[in-house]
């Protein structure tokens, strides 16, 4: 069993783990919303056909996978360098939940990770 002692967390430590919370909620809020009331059938390529529906959204959708790739490749190579366990639940659950979720849960773990090297 994992022991997490949140009086130990720090200021930084608790924004991450608020952002990968409301990573996780908001943009799932509105998957779900799509999913009971939208017109469209929820598939792979109805949803990236709604990000490339315009310029203003293909502009927004292809920001993010282009951006959302080195981030992931980092994320994979500091994990590796840092000896943080289960990346990979980081790569799939940011296809399954969101970037929004895992890229910050993987700071605050990193900032754990960092905290009980320098102690």
């Amino acid at each position: 069993m994992i022991k997490i002692s949140v009086s130990k967390f720090t200021p930084l430590m608790w924004f991450y783990l608020m952002m990968a919370v409301a990573g996780a909620i908001v943009p799932w809020y509105f998957n779900l919303h799509q999913m009971m009331f939208g017109d469209q059938l929820f598939t792979m390529a109805n949803y990236i056909g709604a990000g490339m529906e315009n310029d203003f959204t293909s502009s927004i959708t292809t920001d993010f996978f282009i951006g959302t790739t080195p981030v992931l490749v980092w994320m994979i190579v500091e994990a590796r360098r840092m000896r943080i366990k289960g990346i990979g639940w980081y790569v799939v659950l940011t296809f399954v939940i969101s970037f929004a979720f895992t890229c910050p849960l993987f700071l605050f773990n990193r900032e754990r990770k960092l905290k009980t090297i320098t102690q």
